[in-house]
């Protein structure tokens, strides 16, 4: 598989899971404290939501890039 064949693939993939999650969240450390032997962490969790047409031209390239890559 060739570099340009794997890319379409990713595109696809990451298109199709961009339009079933909408997004991803992660967890973000903010605070820590030390009071004896006592450890306190403040820990913020963050979501990113990505756009319902951002997966759809990521299907749309890949679907484009593995045609490109036939017709030549």
């Amino acid at each position: 598989m060739n570099g340009t064949r794997l890319a379409g693939f990713i595109l696809i993939v990451g298109g199709i899971l961009t339009i079933v999650y909408g997004g991803f969240s992660y967890t973000k450390e903010t605070h820590s404290a030390n009071v004896g032997s006592v450890h306190f962490e403040l820990k913020e969790k963050e979501r990113v939501n990505l756009p319902l047409w951002a997966g759809v031209c990521a299907i749309a390239g890949g679907v484009v890039v593995l045609t490109l890559r036939r017709r030549t």
